[in-house]
C-alpha cells in the first residue's frame, strides 16, 4: 500500500518548524508532501531548505482547505491519502494500525485516530477527538467531546469502532474512494467539509472508522482560533450547507428546526458580550439563504440514506438532559 502524509501550508513555517520533524521521524512508510496555499512567507523555502525529502506542491491560490486539497491531491500517486494539519505531532508506529485497517478490510474509506491535546495531552482534543457523529438537525459532536466539555483520555476509547465523520485534522481516505465523491465540496472554503465528505460517503455505503491504537497531538486553532467571529460563521453557515445536501427525510423541517436552535445560541453569545459572533450567526444564515437554490439541487442529485444519527438533538441532550460525555447519551 503506497502511503502519502500530505500537509496543507499557508504561511505556516512556525507550525513546520515545531512539528514536521516528528512527522519525518515516525513516518518512514511514507511519502510526505507539503501543499502550499500561495504563502507569503518563506515557510516553502524552509521545508526545500531543512527537509529537503519533503516533496512541495504548490498551489496557486489559498482555496482554503477544500480547494486547496481538492488541487494538491490530483498532483500525488498514492492508494491511500492522510490529510494532516500542519498543528500535529505524531508518535511512534501511529501509522501501523491504520494501515492494517485499509489492508485488512477493503470496505473501509476513511480512518481517523485518536486525537489528544497538544497543550493538555492527557485530554482528547476538540477537533474531531475518538471519532465524529451527528445528531438529526446537523450538530456535529465527539467521542470525548461534546460542545466545550472534553473528556480525559482514560483509554475509554482504545477500540476500533466505526463512526460517521472524521477529523480533517488528521484524515486519512483511500485516493479510489475521494474520487468517487469527488473531493471535497469547494464552496465551504474550510470548517466541516470533511463531514460533508464523510457524509456523502455514508450516503453511497462507504465506512468510516476510527482507530484508537493510533495516536496524535493537535494544537488546534492554529490558524483559525475558537475565539474568531469568523471560525463561527463558517462553522454555522457549512453545517447548514451538509444539513441540506445529505440528510435523510424533510429538509424543511430540519432547516426550520436548526435555524431556532441556531437562534437561541445568538441569544447565548449575546448574553455573554460575545455580540460579534450572534452577528456571525446571522451573517451565516444569510449566506445560506443565498445559496439555497444550489444546494437543493445538489440534493436532488444524491442518495440520502437513513439513520445517520444517533440521537435526535445533542443540543437537549447536553443542556436539559445534562448528558456531558459520549457514554451519557
Amino acid at each position: 500500500m503506497k502511503l502519502a502524509i500530505v500537509i496543507l501550508n499557508w504561511n505556516g513555517k512556525s507550525l513546520l518548524q515545531k512539528f514536521l520533524p516528528s512527522v519525518i521521524e515516525h513516518s518512514k512508510e511514507a511519502e510526505i508532501y507539503l501543499a502550499d496555499n500561495a504563502s507569503t512567507d518563506d515557510s516553502v523555502e524552509f521545508v526545500k531548505t531543512h527537509f529537503p525529502s519533503v516533496k512541495i506542491i504548490q498551489n496557486k491560490e489559498n482555496g482554503g482547505y477544500a480547494k486547496g486539497y481538492n488541487y494538491a491531491l490530483k498532483h500525488i500517486n498514492a492508494d491511500v491519502f492522510c490529510l494532516l494539519n500542519s498543528d500535529v505531532e505524531t508518535t511512534e508506529n501511529w501509522l501501523a494500525p491504520i494501515q492494517a485497517e485499509f489492508k485488512n478490510n477493503l470496505d473501509t474509506a476513511i480512518v481517523q485516530p485518536k486525537i489528544l491535546d497538544f497543550k493538555n495531552k492527557t485530554h482528547f482534543e476538540y477537533a474531531g477527538a475518538a471519532g465524529g457523529f451527528i445528531d438529526k438537525f446537523g450538530y456535529p459532536y465527539c467521542r470525548g467531546r461534546i460542545f466545550n466539555t472534553i473528556e480525559m483520555d482514560l483509554n475509554q476509547y482504545n477500540d476500533t469502532v466505526e463512526i460517521f465523520w472524521a477529523s480533517g485534522a488528521c484524515f486519512f481516505i483511500r485516493k479510489n474512494n475521494f474520487e468517487t465523491l469527488g473531493g471535497f465540496d469547494e464552496s465551504f472554503f474550510a470548517h466541516m467539509e470533511e463531514i460533508d465528505l464523510c457524509w456523502r460517503a455514508f450516503n453511497m455505503g462507504f465506512k468510516t472508522k476510527y482507530i484508537g491504537l493510533s495516536t496524535v497531538y493537535h494544537v488546534g486553532g492554529a490558524t483559525l482560533q475558537s475565539n474568531n467571529p469568523q471560525k463561527t460563521y463558517l462553522n454555522f453557515r457549512n453545517s447548514l450547507y451538509t444539513l441540506v445536501k445529505n440528510a435523510h427525510g424533510n429538509v424543511f423541517t430540519l432547516v426550520f428546526t436548526r435555524l431556532l436552535l441556531d437562534g437561541i445560541a445568538g441569544i447565548k453569545f449575546l448574553l455573554e458580550l460575545k455580540g460579534k459572533h450572534t452577528l456571525a450567526i446571522l451573517k451565516a444564515h444569510f449566506s445560506f439563504y443565498g445559496q439555497l437554490n444550489k444546494l437543493l439541487k445538489a440534493r436532488k442529485s444524491s442518495i440520502k440514506r437513513e439513520n445517520y444519527y444517533k440521537i435526535n438533538s445533542i443540543v437537549v441532550s447536553y443542556y436539559l438532559k445534562n448528558c456531558k460525555t459520549f457514554n451519557c447519551l
